[in-house]
């Protein structure tokens, strides 16, 4: 049976719209997270399952306890959910020691002093923060400070633990640091975790499973390496990890292969592709910049597709160069470990490299400004 299940799930702010039929379930000791821009809904959705929001429509449940059934008018109050909270802010208490912010919500629980005791003990043990229990939250480097707070949310044995963009106060390096101590910790424990963040490199590091959202809709569930290969939509493709995208038109469909005439600069590619494609219909070929290959002179395979083009700038970024391409009238990023190339080069990429979707579905507007480039 799943650990968190949201059904329906529906949030209004007046006339407007946050959150649209929203449904998942997250199984026992999952990592989950919800991943998308800012006001896409994910926080919203968080919120409604720790009871800090009252969804409009849809229930919620956590094991085989209903918290929330808006047609039932079932709503249990935020503090008897049991569930353990960590905020973007931390939230410490500034006039309390460590030992004191632990102690704080077992205290509101009246447990009792020696079992309370054990408790702090045990929490800042797995959090590796026992010796620092009598200072301040001032005393403490970032890092410590959301140490600490997970062990404040822990300390209480939560069914649950739910995590609203925890590291986004810390500094690129010991933000990667604190993904890795998190990843295992929760491991270590076997807590089922709802972890929301817009950071696409936290959420495939992090998670068991990932759903995207945007304007209060999950686009698309699916494991790390389902979002990053096999995306639903052009606006996944562009959110998660970087992408070219390419407009274009069908000019037929053959086996399980689309021919696609490039907007750009007129020529076909051939794509891999489960869908039957109508002659003539406006698409967008997505295809990420590793999986493109530039070469100086034509490949001797026939089974790929070749673009011709012109290198514009190149970025050394210490494993690897960065390339920009003009390909007609647009920019392409390319990476490579070659750094040597310049002027007239070709672009070269398989058909199962890319993906290809419908005109219409191309990337969002918040995927877009992502990826913009002036050539």
């Amino acid at each position: 049976m799943p650990e968190i299940h949201v059904s329906h799930m529906a949030k209004t702010f007046g006339d407007v719209k946050v959150l649209n039929d929203i449904d998942f379930d997250v199984q026992d000791g999952e990592f989950f997270t919800l991943l998308g821009p800012s006001g896409c809904g994910k926080s919203t959705t968080l919120n409604c399952i720790a009871g800090l929001e009252d969804p409009t429509e849809g229930v919620i449940s956590i094991g085989e306890r209903t918290l929330v059934d808006r047609a039932q008018r079932v709503y249990v109050p935020t503090e008897e959910r049991n569930l353990g909270m960590v905020f973007q802010s931390y939230a410490l208490w500034p006039h309390m020691t460590i030992r004191k912010n632990l102690a704080f919500p077992l205290n509101i629980r009246r447990t009792a002093r020696a079992d309370r005791d054990v408790r702090i003990r045990e929490a800042l043990e797995k959090v590796g923060l026992a010796h620092l229990q009598d200072r301040y939250p001032h005393q403490l480097s970032g890092g410590q400070q959301q140490r600490v707070a997970l062990a404040r949310a822990l300390v209480y044995s939560p069914s649950v633990l739910l995590l609203d963009e925890p590291l986004s106060n810390l500094d690129a390096k010991l933000r990667e640091q604190a993904r890795a101590w998190l990843k295992r910790l929760q491991a270590d424990l076997g807590i089922t975790t709802l972890y929301v963040t817009h950071d696409q490199d936290e959420a495939l590091t992090l998670s068991d499973r990932i759903a995207v959202m945007f304007d209060g809709v999950m686009t698309q569930v699916g494991t790390p390496h389902e979002i990053y290969e096999h995306p639903a939509t052009a606006a996944v493709a562009a959110f998660v990890g970087s992408c070219n995208f390419l407009l274009g038109t069908v000019e037929r469909s053959h086996g399980d292969q689309v021919e696609v005439r490039l907007q750009a600069t007129g020529a076909t590619v051939r794509v891999t592709s489960d869908e039957h494609w109508l002659p003539g219909a406006p698409v967008t070929v997505a295809v990420r910049p590793e999986r493109l290959t530039i070469v100086a002179d034509a490949p001797g395979s026939r089974d790929v597709n070749v673009l011709d083009t012109e290198v514009v700038t190149k970025a050394y970024v210490g494993s690897r160069y960065e390339y920009m391409l003009r390909l007609g009238d647009i920019a392409v990023q390319v990476v490579s470990p070659e750094g040597s190339l310049t002027g007239a080069v070709r672009l070269v990429f398989g058909p199962g490299d890319a993906h290809v979707f419908p005109g219409e579905s191309g990337p969002s507007t918040e995927a877009l400004d992502l990826m913009k480039v002036t050539v």
